[in-house]
């Protein structure tokens, strides 16, 4: 069953995941979160499924196309309101559904979480908003994001991501590996700021 499940899961995400590149952010996030929370106690089942549904409402074909419906949707509410009929579908045990939806409501940088599962997500997540991934990810969405317009909308973020989510970090095994992260992204923008001359736009 639990090959089942997460076979299912990952199946369901890399139909869904458009742009085609959305689709590594999941696994890449599940994967940090086992580093993460090596040490503690937690629900892997209820990690797995929200990392890998945490998003669906970011997906091309799930999202408003309309700019201003966009500007207002609610991607994490979408995620909660689609994600218990396909764990159902998968075979994810029942009474772990609750769970998995508390994580995903929870998964973000302004959030409190308030389990050691969600709490491993969200730091997960903030560190996937770092490093060179971050940068990566961030960049990818200029022309095709309405927030970000132009290379200068990306590193706008980039910095404020530098500056504000490092300290909004939980755990300690998170903040091990924000370190390097935190540095190569540092890097990225300095080089960006030294490069460009005044005219990235």
């Amino acid at each position: 069953m639990l090959a089942t499940f997460r076979t299912g899961i990952e199946k369901f995400i890399q139909s869904h995941a458009k742009p085609v590149e959305k689709y590594g952010h999941q696994p890449r996030l599940y994967a940090l979160t086992r580093h993460i929370g090596a040490d503690l106690k937690y629900d892997d089942d209820v990690v797995f499924a929200a990392a890998w549904l945490h998003d669906l409402g970011v997906f091309v074909g799930h999202r408003p196309e309309d700019p201003a419906e966009l500007a207002s949707w609610d991607h994490v509410r979408y995620a909660c309101d689609c994600a218990p009929q396909i764990l159902q579908d998968t075979g994810f045990p029942a009474e772990k559904i609750p769970a998995v939806l508390a994580a995903i409501s929870e998964h973000q940088p302004q959030d409190s979480p308030t389990s050691i599962d969600a709490t491993i997500l969200r730091d997960a997540d903030i560190l996937e908003q770092l490093g060179g991934i971050g940068a990566l990810r961030t960049i990818a969405k200029v022309g095709r994001d309405t927030r970000f317009s132009t290379f200068t909308d990306a590193v706008k973020t980039l910095r404020k991501n530098l500056e504000a989510l490092p300290g909004q970090i939980r755990l300690e095994n998170t903040k091990r590996l924000a370190e390097p992260r935190i540095a190569a992204l540092r890097n990225f923008l300095d080089a960006v700021e030294s490069e460009s001359a005044g005219a990235l736009f």
